[in-house]
């Protein structure tokens, strides 16, 4: 099976969004939830080269904005036993990675206990 290829990553530092015009990534400062659930989780595709499954949280802080991001990590069969993991994605301001880390590992049946 070939491996896919990432998308090309649209950086929001183009003249536009330096001007302040047309882009939602630069609203109020910081961009918006949505922009950066989308810009975490296609910045940690082309790092890790495995699709994520789903952005879990998102906020806001001083530098710009934190996501936990589910990328299936070992598919298996049955689906439930596949391995997935919880990637914490730290970007700046405008929006670009500026690191990330493994938080967490489970199975896709699990069942967080935490209350």
């Amino acid at each position: 099976m070939p491996a896919e290829r990432p998308p090309k990553r649209r950086s929001g530092t183009g003249a536009r969004a330096r001007e302040g015009g047309g882009s939602a990534r630069h609203h109020s400062g910081k961009g918006n939830a949505a922009q950066a659930m989308r810009s975490a989780a296609e910045q940690l595709y082309e790092l890790l080269g495995r699709r994520p499954e789903s952005v879990s949280a998102v906020k806001p802080t001083e530098d710009g904005w934190v996501a936990d991001v589910e990328v299936l990590e070992l598919e298996r069969i049955p689906e439930t036993t596949s391995v997935m993991a919880s990637y914490r994605v730290t970007l700046d301001k405008e929006g670009d990675l500026v690191g990330y880390e493994r938080v967490r590992r489970y199975t896709r049946g699990q069942i967080d206990r935490r209350g």
